[in-house]
């Protein structure tokens, strides 16, 4: 035998060899399957998110253009998506209320809601850090109580709350639309259980280094509690300059009036006028958009943060 006579693979190599090739081939199968699947995945979150979009945003846009719509155009049937003729008469007719000024019903409820806001922010984190952070006896009870303030309809209590603003000489007062207001138990709750999170023994260093307990509340938790203020400010800020029942109820001089009885006023006997209706509401809308433009990141990070802890 020839010592340069090429060796030859045996019958066992070459099956161990193509083994081994067949089981790589299931692993890039696996591989390519995986990522296939995270791709549609991807492509149908995004599918759901433009979905979820396009939901939101329809109504804005809907209400923008009909504000644009002539008279004879918003009774069109099929609807119409874009104007044919843009029209200002309904913006114009901002400016005809039969009673008070669309700039007057703009200026009360920007009173009113940042003063209700400011009030309700003030309240329910002092509220909210003596029931986290302060112990004495029947706290936990009278937390209950609390909650189930927030479980009460307040169609339940309106006629003694009426019946209260009348004995208290409050009809026709913004005393009646911030006071009762002024104390919101879901408030509370929010800021209750976001204090939580804040550590026990950040305060406690501060009351053994004399600090008193107001110091405390406004130089040590509220800087750490912005993500929850600015949660529950949107929240209040957008129930309060939507608020139209009580207002309605309460208040009887038109130069009172906020924006939601303002635009009541375009709706009629035989209907609503739906062209100034709209342009009224784009811009009583405006005030919403810019404060949770500004403090989205806020509201998001307090409502994730919000009960990790208690």
């Amino acid at each position: 035998m020839s010592a340069s006579t090429t060796p030859t693979i045996g019958p066992a190599a070459a099956a161990a060899a193509t083994g081994a090739d067949l089981d790589a081939r299931p692993f890039a199968g696996a591989s390519r399957a995986g990522r296939w699947r995270r791709t549609g995945e991807r492509y149908l979150l995004w599918l759901f998110l433009g979905l979820g979009s396009v939901i939101m945003v329809g109504p804005f846009y809907w209400t923008l253009v009909t504000s644009f719509k002539e008279r004879r155009e918003l009774l069109a049937y099929p609807p119409t998506w874009w104007p044919e003729v843009f029209t200002g008469v309904h913006w114009r007719a901002l400016n005809d209320l039969t009673v008070g000024s669309f700039p007057l019903f703009f200026r009360n409820s920007l009173f009113l809601t940042f003063t209700i806001t400011a009030i309700t922010l003030l309240t329910s984190s002092m509220a909210g850090y003596v029931f986290a952070k302060i112990e004495f006896r029947g706290r936990d009870r009278l937390f209950w109580v609390v909650l189930a303030m927030m479980m009460i309809p307040f169609t339940v209590t309106l006629i003694p709350s009426y019946a209260l603003m009348a004995d208290l000489g409050w009809i026709n007062s913004y005393w009646a639309l911030i006071v009762p207001i002024a104390v919101n138990p879901f408030g509370i709750f929010l800021m209750r259980q976001f204090m939580f999170s804040i550590p026990n023994d950040l305060i406690d260093a501060s009351r053994v280094d004399g600090a008193s307990e107001f110091h405390i509340f406004f130089k040590i938790v509220l800087p750490l509690s912005q993500a929850a203020l600015g949660a529950l400010a949107i929240l209040t800020f957008m129930y309060q300059w939507d608020n139209f029942l009580w207002p309605l109820i309460i208040l009887n001089d038109p130069e009172k009036y906020t924006l939601p009885l303002g635009l009541a006023q375009f709706r009629g006997r035989l209907g609503t006028d739906v062209g100034p209706t709209a342009a009224g509401a784009m811009i009583s809308v405006i005030p919403v958009l810019v404060i949770y433009a500004f403090a989205q990141r806020k509201f998001i990070e307090g409502i994730a943060m919000t009960g990790l802890k208690g």
